[in-house]
């Protein structure tokens, strides 16, 4: 989450957990102001719990009674993030007379264009003032010293703009889709407004990467015909890129927001609700007493809880900062290097957006570029996911027995029976949004009912310690004001989420208007000679490159629009429609390889964040996340190229093979990763074992028997000449060069 877990378990300098170590100081208030947010004196803060408050109370009526029409439920949406944004987020000072001198140069730009723009009669008065009114508002904030109670009066006015731009959506919806494709000064003026809002709040929320390539984009929409080959496109005017990117439902209103403004929200609800309730904690020490006790216990236990929190915050890098800031020390001082520990964490954290049953944000903006039911992607995703962790498990596992990292004590970890028996009904609510989905209710009815379960559950159980007499004592009570501080910390959570939805949709309204999408998609087919293995490797790479400084959702949206085309038109061939499994193949390639970003150098968001916590140097930090995740640049090539993986098309005798030769091939290429089972295994044979895992990945039976062959023979020989020479050496195990200390 968007806060650090507390735990109830600490770690010695000896890597022993003992429990209840740190209840002796204060712990961090839930409700705290998310990182890098300012710090709001009392006024400020009730005024913030109001407006996260109103926002989630509005998504669970709309969620209740039905949702709105589309911009009515989007407008309050974007409208009520941009205020918080403006409130909680401050504008970055600049410090130096260097950076001091280049903003004031880039005023001086914007409002050269302004003037070039009324010179020239291409923007008329309604986007001119507006622009002008934005523009010395935003420097304002950034170098006048004018506050009230704290916040600079600038981001009040942003605030007041961003609600009021949202108003005029709601309430004139229907005029705006009556009259689309007709300019409206009133409503241009809005939406440049409205615009300009959207790309300050990703400015400071997400960073500078995501600006620079919205605003790209629109400069792209209206230079088109200056530009050469398949770039050109016919040209539109600045009124008319205006009411596509804001006004209707192809924009900053469209496909990305509208998930986020009804599925995602309430899911994040729901997650703020677990957290309350103390399932944060639960998972924690499930982890420790069931993996806690093995060989590299520490690190195993960082990648269980993390994968779990990254499934529902939908953000490695917050699930890194704060997962992390409990796994990190404590695998630390079981042995492990900084870099090394920094990485398991990067890593996990960036896998769990891959794993069932939320993954992030994108399963439900999956559900719209597909079509497909959610059930059917999960159900997709699960196998996939399961791969991508039992190497994970692998690689640490085999790490650590070469360097002699051991478990810790089963005497000094939870008791696993006692903790099922005393906290198990924690996992009702996960089973309850499960059922739900499978049998085929709605995403918006199944987090309404996870909701309402996690609420009922805990007031059951409060219920039942106060006939005991242990109420007193019950730890994560759901009171009425935990509740209301649980919905206030839902719509923190939400805020990135908003804007990047906000922003991408803003890019996929530029790609759709100009044709960008088609061209590109063609464009990569063209590249890859039409053949399947090459036009996945630049689509591969064209979603690291976008991922550089871009959250997962925000990818997603634009690969989903450039890169996914292009692998399903090679793989539909002469087929009139794609099929269910191609759909599949295609948005789960861009979106692992959207995600995998976060932990690939030089750019490795998720890596600087673990190297935040852990001290080590981000760019080996990032390497070695890699080499630990190195599961997840193979599966999505092998699960295009065998859809068995992704459970398309199988019966259970085929779907169950598909699972078991897939986890032997998976735990095979991390055994080549390492190079050490008993023994370190040479550079020639690890070759054969990579060879052998991708083959055991590889759907079709005969791949399967050669892989296991192969694999046999390799294994079978390497433990022979191990035991003839009895072994690695603790000392030649702590010095591989590509170990987990260095």
């Amino acid at each position: 989450m968007a806060t650090e877990p507390t735990s109830p378990s600490a770690v010695d300098s000896a890597g022993r957990v003992v429990t209840g170590a740190g209840d002796a100081e204060p712990q961090r208030s839930r409700t705290a102001e998310p990182a890098g947010t300012r710090q709001l004196r009392v006024g400020w803060r009730w005024v913030v719990f109001t407006v996260a408050l109103f926002l989630s109370l509005f998504h669970l009526y709309t969620g209740y009674t039905g949702t709105l029409p589309d911009l009515q439920q989007r407008a309050p949406h974007l409208a009520l993030g941009l205020v918080l944004v403006f409130l909680l987020y401050p504008a970055r000072p600049r410090e130096t007379t260097r950076q001091r001198w280049f903003g004031w140069g880039l005023t001086a730009a914007g409002a050269a264009l302004l003037a070039y723009l009324a010179a020239t009669g291409v923007a008329e008065w309604y986007v001119l003032a507006p622009s002008l009114g934005v523009l010395v508002v935003v420097q304002a904030v950034r170098y006048l010293p004018w506050s009230l109670l704290g916040v600079p009066a600038g981001d009040l006015v942003l605030s007041l703009l961003g609600l009021l731009c949202g108003a005029y959506m709601f309430f004139s919806h229907e005029e705006i889709l009556e009259t689309a494709g007709l300019i409206a000064p009133d409503s241009v003026a809005v939406a440049t407004v409205g615009i300009l809002l959207v790309l300050v709040a990703t400015q400071r929320v997400l960073g500078t990467a995501l600006v620079v390539l919205a605003g790209a984009m629109l400069a792209y929409a209206y230079f088109g015909p200056f530009l050469p080959g398949f770039l050109f496109h016919s040209g539109y005017t600045l009124d008319r890129i205006i009411s596509t990117v804001f006004l209707g439902t192809e924009g900053v209103f469209g496909t990305p927001i509208g998930i986020s403004a009804t599925f995602i929200f309430l899911f994040l609800i729901f997650a703020a609700m677990l957290q309350r309730t103390g399932m944060e904690r639960f998972f924690t020490d499930l982890a420790l007493g069931s993996t806690g006790w093995a060989t590299g216990g520490t690190a195993k236990v960082g990648v269980v809880t993390s994968a779990f929190t990254g499934t529902i915050t939908g953000s490695s890098v917050a699930n890194t900062v704060s997962n992390g800031a409990f796994t990190i020390p404590m695998m630390k001082r079981s042995g492990y290097r900084s870099e090394y520990a920094g990485a398991v964490e990067a890593a996990s954290s960036t896998g769990g957006q891959l794993a069932p049953p939320i993954m992030g944000a994108a399963a439900f903006i999956m559900i719209e570029f597909t079509g497909l039911a959610y059930i059917q992607i999960i159900v997709a995703a699960a196998v996939p996911a399961v791969l991508f962790f039992a190497a994970q498990f692998v690689v640490i596992h085999f790490d650590s027995k070469r360097l002699g990292i051991r478990g810790i004590p089963r005497r000094e970890l939870p008791d696993l029976r006692h903790l099922l028996a005393s906290k198990g009904y924690l996992l009702l609510p996960i089973v309850g949004i499960f059922t739900l989905l499978s049998v085929g209710y709605s995403p918006i009815f199944a987090a309404m009912g996870a909701i309402a379960l996690t609420v009922g559950v805990n007031a059951l159980a409060q219920v039942v310690t106060a006939a005991l007499r242990r109420w007193h004592g019950m730890d994560d009570k759901l009171t009425p004001w935990s509740l209301l501080e649980g919905l206030v910390d839902a719509a923190r959570i939400a805020l990135p989420i908003i804007i990047a939805c906000a922003t991408a949709g803003m890019i996929a309204g530029v790609i759709t208007l100009t044709g960008l999408g088609l061209k590109l998609s063609n464009g990569l087919v063209t590249l890859g000679q039409g053949m399947l293995l090459p036009t996945m490797v630049l689509s591969m790479l064209a979603c690291l490159i976008l991922g550089i400084g871009l959250p997962t959702t925000a990818n997603y949206v634009i690969t989903a629009t450039l890169a996914a085309p292009a692998i399903i038109t090679i793989l539909q061939q002469d087929a009139s429609e794609p099929t269910t499994a191609m759909l599949l193949m295609a948005h789960l390639f861009v979106y692992y390889f959207g995600v995998m970003a976060d932990i690939t150098p030089p750019v490795c968001l998720a890596a600087y964040a673990a190297s935040g916590v852990s001290g080590g140097n981000p760019i080996r930090t990032g390497v070695q996340s890699v080499r630990i995740a190195v599961s997840g640049f193979v599966v999505p090539f092998m699960f295009v190229l065998s859809p068995e993986l992704l459970l398309q098309g199988v019966t259970w005798a085929s779907g169950t093979l598909a699972v078991g030769t897939g986890l032997l091939g998976a735990s095979l290429v991390g055994v080549a990763v390492v190079g050490y089972v008993n023994a370190p295994i040479s550079w020639i044979l690890r070759i054969p074992v990579a060879g052998a895992g991708l083959a055991l990945l590889h759907g079709d039976w005969r791949a399967d028997l050669v892989g296991g062959a192969v694999a046999a023979l390799v294994l079978a020989r390497h433990w022979w000449t191990s035991r003839s020479t009895g072994g690695g050496s603790v000392s030649t195990r702590v010095g591989a060069a590509d170990g987990a200390r260095g």
